[in-house]
């Protein structure tokens, strides 16, 4: 999950990467509550789908505002349920999210789908709201690092700003949406404790956060990994108020995904086409696409609402637009591109 205003240098750790996240395959505990054959599955999963937001922000080309609406609204005739649709924050820091209310108010308004934004400030939900927006979402970190890297403060501090946006939130009725990057592995601390995490997540719920995304930000996760981490978080918040945000770097999004379902997880955030590199490690894959998480979940006979053909028709186009092949192993396997 790439929720920072600020994208890192990936060349100071390039490097590095490979050596250090090895390790990760081997270093967590499987607990009792992990992955067990024959554990239950939920009936139903909602999929946020972030790639008009969390996907298009990293692209260098700036991509025409009409591609970004017609997305949406493919998107939407798909049967998805949530589609992160933009970000408030400054055209400075993220410059291709600069025409966000015109996203906001040329997408065309599927009933019954949120369409949530990302409002750093109390400046950016304000404008949000003006434009139309009728949930928005907030972040934090679980490393002090990244977040001192990114943001230019503490974990706390990031916190704390958000305490005016939560205000303004709760008078307004808007829901907000909590998001908690580098939950298992953070590009300058290495490993993340799942303590950590905890507190975070502990923080944002307690705050008014109806939801909390979990987001594996580098990709470096595993089973053993995700089963330590959401063992720690489901102590300290509702497993019904949990989401996990899996990024594809090292190959495990599907498998974490699967575990983060078996403890009980029914909500999952991906991006169509597998939308949104990973900054910080040159030809790092991103997020875990839709399509494939879609094709799965209905092979274990899990509903979503969602078309997958129309979901594929959404991931080409977007592709065509990009001039780049699709990231999605299920489009790539059925030749949609």
């Amino acid at each position: 999950m790439a929720a920072v205003m600020r994208l890192v240098n990936r060349s100071t750790l390039t490097s590095a990467m490979g050596q250090q996240y090895l390790a990760f395959s081997s270093a967590a505990k499987v607990q009792a509550a992990g992955v067990r054959a024959g554990q239950a599955l939920p009936e139903k999963v909602k999929i946020v789908e972030v790639g008009p937001r969390d996907g298009l922000q990293n692209e260098k080309t700036i991509v025409p505002t009409e591609s970004k609406i017609h997305l949406i609204d493919m998107l939407s005739a798909s049967g998805l349920p949530v589609i992160e649709a933009t970000s408030f924050v400054s055209p400075k820091w993220v410059p291709q999210m600069a025409d966000q209310v015109e996203v906001m108010t040329g997408i065309s308004r599927k009933p019954g789908v949120s369409y949530p934004v990302l409002t750093p400030n109390l400046k950016g939900f304000q404008a949000a709201v003006k434009a139309g927006a009728s949930e928005v979402a907030i972040f934090g970190a679980a490393s002090e690092l990244f977040s001192k890297k990114n943001i230019n403060c503490s974990v706390d501090e990031s916190l704390q700003r958000f305490d005016e946006v939560m205000k303004a939130a709760k008078e307004a009725g808007v829901p907000v949406r909590g998001y908690v990057s580098c939950v298992v592995g953070c590009p300058y601390e290495g490993k993340v404790a799942p303590e950590k995490v905890a507190h975070v997540a502990k923080r944002l719920y307690s705050m008014g956060c109806y939801e909390i995304s979990l987001g594996d930000t580098i990709g470096v996760g595993t089973p053993g990994s995700m089963s330590e981490m959401l063992e720690a978080v489901s102590r300290e918040v509702p497993v019904s108020a949990l989401a996990v945000h899996c990024h594809d770097t090292y190959g495990q999004a599907l498998a974490n995904i699967l575990v983060a379902l078996q403890m009980g997880i029914s909500v999952v955030d991906s991006s169509v086409a597998g939308l949104g590199g990973c900054p910080y490690a040159q030809g790092a894959s991103g997020n875990v696409a839709t399509e494939d998480v879609v094709y799965m979940l209905h092979g274990l006979g899990i509903q979503t609402g969602v078309d997958l053909s129309k979901l594929m028709d959404a991931g080409a186009f977007i592709c065509r637009t990009l001039n780049r092949k699709s990231n999605s192993k299920v489009a790539q396997a059925t030749c949609k591109l």
